[in-house]
This record gives C-alpha cells, sequence and structure tokens, in this order.
C-alpha cells in the first residue's frame, strides 16, 4: 500500500528494528545436521520429489468466483462505508502479555532451538479464547514489503470456533475470526477481533462465514484464508478486502441484518468476502493418495517472481502417506491487486508442486536464498499429542535438515503444536502460534491454562540451528 509519507515511515521502521534488536531474547544455535532417512514422525524426509505431470499438478487447479461489485458496494453503503485496519486498532481493547508475562504452561509451548526473539500470550482477560482455537497467521510485512499499512504495523492471527468443545451451540460451529493486532509498539500489543462473513441477497444481508483458518496471507489490498469446513470442501479459498472492514451496529448473538441494523455475534467489525477459489477436480479428500488436496496452511513467498502463495495439505502425525506442498502466482495485473493469476477461464494452475515424506504438516514456507536458483520449503511437523514439540524442517530438492535439541539430541525442537508461518520480510523474523489449549476435548479443564503463544523467530537463526 503505497501512500505518502513513506519515507518518514522507512526512518521509524528502521527505529523499531534496533528496538527489537536490543530488547531481543538470547538466541541458540547449538543444532547438527540430521542425515537419517526414514519417512514418519521426527524421522527425516529426504528430498522434495518435483511433480510435473498434468495429472498430478491439474489436481491442484482453482476456479476463481468473486462477487459481483454491485452486491459489495449495496453492503458497504448500507453500514456505513469502510472503517479501516486504522480504525480496528484504534479501538483494540484485549492486551496482549509479553513472554515475562506468560504463565509457565505458556512459555513451555516455546520452541526449544532456535529460541524465539519474541513472545506474546493472549488476553487472560478475554474468556472467549478458551472457546477458539487460534490456527494462522499473516502480518503487514506480507502485505507491503515496506512491514506497514499506511502507518500501522499489524499482526493478523486467525481463529476458528471450537466445535469439538462439549455444549457449544450449532449456530457458533465452524464461525472463523480475526485478531487485529497493533503491533506498533512491540512492548504493547493489543487486539480487537473481527468476524468472517460473507455477503447475501444482493448485499442487503450477510451470513457467517464457517472456515477452518488453518492458514491465512495478508497480500496487498487482500486477505486470503484456507475455507475447509465441515462436508463442504470445494472451497479451497476464501478472499476478503481490506478496504471494506464494516462496522456492525445491534449488540446481538444474531448474524447478519436484524431489527434496527446489522449484527455480528457480539462483535463490532466484520469483514466480508469478496470472493472465494474452488477445487476444479471437486471435493478435497485429503487423507488418500493422489486425491484432490485439502488445504492446510498457506504463505506468502516474495522471493518468487512474481510473489506467490504457497500451500500444503496434512495427514496426519502417525501417517506415512506423503504430502504436496505447491505454489500458485499472484496475478501481476494492476486491477487485480492480491488476487492470484488466472486465465481467461478464471482459472488458476499451479507454477511448482512437490511431494514430501514429512507427515503431520501445520504450516509451510518457502523463500529462496539470496543468489540462490532454487528455494527451501520450511515445514512444520506437530506431534498428535498435547505437550510435545514439534520439528521444524527446511527441505529442497537435495534433502531435508532439522535443528537437534542439545539436551536430548531429538529433532523435536520446534513449538508445541504450532501451526501457519509468515515470514516478516522487512525485519527477517518468522511468526508463526501455538494452538494447544485445555479445552481440546470434550473433557476439558476449565481451570486450565491455554498453552497458546504467538512468537518470532529470526529466519536466520533458523537457518544457523541446522548447521
Amino acid at each position: 500500500m503505497k501512500q505518502r509519507g513513506r519515507h518518514r515511515r522507512r526512518r521509524r521502521g528502521r527505529a523499531l528494528r534496533a528496538t527489537l534488536a536490543g530488547t531481543a531474547l538470547a538466541l541458540t544455535a547449538a543444532a547438527t545436521l540430521i542425515s537419517t532417512s526414514q519417512a514418519a514422525g521426527g524421522d527425516n524426509p529426504g528430498a522434495l520429489t518435483p511433480l510435473t505431470s498434468a495429472a498430478e499438478t491439474g489436481k491442484l487447479q482453482l476456479h476463481e468466483n468473486l462477487v459481483g461489485r454491485t452486491t459489495l458496494d449495496t453492503l458497504t453503503s448500507d453500514m456505513g462505508g469502510n472503517v479501516g485496519v486504522h480504525g480496528v486498532l484504534q479501538s483494540a481493547n484485549h492486551p496482549m502479555r509479553n513472554k515475562a508475562g506468560c504463565a509457565a504452561t505458556e512459555a513451555a509451548a516455546l520452541p526449544v532451538e532456535p529460541s524465539a526473539s519474541r513472545a506474546y500470550c493472549w488476553d487472560s482477560g478475554d474468556a472467549t479464547t478458551q472457546k477458539w482455537l487460534p490456527q494462522s497467521v499473516t502480518t503487514s510485512g506480507d502485505a507491503d514489503n515496506d512491514g506497514t499499512w499506511g502507518d500501522d504495523r499489524v499482526i493478523l492471527a486467525g481463529w476458528t470456533h471450537n466445535d469439538h468443545k462439549a455444549g457449544e451451540p450449532a449456530d457458533d460451529q465452524g464461525l472463523a475470526r480475526v485478531a487485529f493486532i497493533d503491533a506498533n509498539d512491540p512492548d504493547n500489543l493489543k487486539y480487537r477481533w473481527v468476524l468472517l462473513v460473507a455477503p447475501l441477497s444482493g448485499g442487503a444481508d450477510f451470513g457467517a462465514v464457517r472456515s477452518h483458518l488453518g492458514g491465512m496471507v495478508w497480500y496487498q489490498d487482500k486477505l486470503i484464508v484456507t475455507a475447509k469446513n465441515g462436508a463442504d470442501h470445494n472451497n479451497a479459498l476464501f478472499v476478503f478486502d481490506m478496504h471494506r472492514i464494516l462496522r456492525a451496529n445491534v449488540d446481538s448473538s444474531a448474524v447478519g441484518k436484524v431489527s434496527g441494523g446489522y449484527a455480528a455475534h457480539g462483535y463490532q467489525y466484520v469483514l466480508p468476502a469478496i470472493g472465494s477459489y474452488d477445487l476444479t477436480g471437486g471435493a478435497c479428500t485429503s487423507g488418500n493418495d493422489n486425491a484432490v488436496p485439502c488445504f492446510a496452511s498457506v504463505s506468502l513467498d516474495r522471493t518468487s517472481t512474481p510473489d506467490s502463495l504457497v500451500a500444503n495439505e496434512w495427514f496426519s502425525s502417525g501417517g506415512t502417506q506423503p504430502g504436496r506442498v505447491w505454489r500458485y502466482y499472484y496475478s501481476t495485473a494492476a486491477s487485480r491487486t492480491g488476487l492470484l493469476g488466472s486465465n481467461s477461464s478464471d482459472v488458476v494452475n499451479a507454477d511448482e508442486a512437490y511431494e514430501t515424506k514429512a507427515v503431520g504438516l501445520q504450516g509451510v514456507l518457502s523463500h529462496k536464498p539470496s543468489g540462490a536458483s532454487t528455494p527451501n520449503w520450511y515445514v512444520g511437523y506437530a506431534p498428535g499429542s498435547r505437550g510435545k514439540h514439534g520439528t521444524l524442517w527446511r527441505q529442497n530438492k537435495d534433502g531435508a535438515r532439522a535443528a537437534r535439541c542439545t539436551t536430548d539430541q531429538t529433532t523435536a525442537c520446534w513449538g508445541q503444536h504450532t501451526e501457519s508461518m509468515s515470514l516478516w520480510q522487512e525485519t527477517g523474523e518468522l511468526w508463526t502460534l501455538t494452538e494447544w489449549a485445555a479445552n481440546k476435548d470434550a473433557q476439558w479443564e476449565p481451570d486450565a491454562i491455554p498453552e497458546r503463544v504467538l512468537y518470532a523467530v529470526p529466519l536466520s537463526s533458523v537457518d544457523d540451528s541446522l548447521g
């Protein structure tokens, strides 16, 4: 988002980065190269295998569906116009706790090696977090290469309603919301919730978007999120316009138009979907080899040409079947900011795809080092059991590496059940968040502290830890 004041923002950005560097936690780089060659759990998954046949890449093909401009304009006008990202941040009402303020169980979810340079825990007074699961992250570092949106530094975290929790109302199941986090002051993060919705009735109404927010990317003025939910697996991705954040004016548990205006399940702000991407091969069927994949996570790669959205699918951490990682290039047309590159039939083809023997993958990141001809792919393995650290693999066509923990020489050095990843390229920080909580199952512990942490690790420290 190029606006006036860029030079001023750059000066402020340099000062902020210096502050972060000065206050960062100590980093640990006592790790070694791994050379085993098995496929499951913490075993080395080996090199990526390129998928080049039309039959294979065709399973990754998408079709773009955009909501009509008139529909979107009607809803925007009826709800009083765009509030804007800055407007949401100004009303942020939930403070985040710095690492020193996190409980011991929360801090225990952080990576062992390399250690986090920054870590934050959610507002302990925000009772709603007990009923929701944090699953995805993106930042204004994805939105613009200078790291800001306007004058703001922002982190977005996607949460999905915890449908596994016993006794939850059917109307709540599958709901999706995003925490808009004001990250202008690294010592004082705070956030506000925004509910994801979709226009109905030509823009005269809206309904809830019910989605498993396993991954999200904020690129230019669009937010793309994973869309798998329930039995309807044809939707692969939903798209939102960051210039269309709207305010609900009725405090009600309803979602949509009500007497006196619009309600959003008690939330003050909504972000309406402007489109979606469907899998042309039909409903996704992950769990079967060579099937149409279900999107588990997505992230942005600014080192590809053009910039691209990368994705992965998930298989159980106890499984053995290979998964896939792949990418779609973004459109370079001025009229299609933030949308994927499509042809005249609105079809989006995968531009690169690989098979990986890594399993239990909850996040993916692609990044090409300076001077390299091909990118590295970082994939996060999450054990199925609670309270166990995962593994962050760096894979390419030559092999795979991960850190070994100094204490026990295992590869379980990454965070506990981490979810999607995002690289803030301007600062070099890899951001992710942990999901596991005490209420994951029906037999939840109401007084237990959820093990949920938002944290960052410099990508250079990740690479240094690989030996």
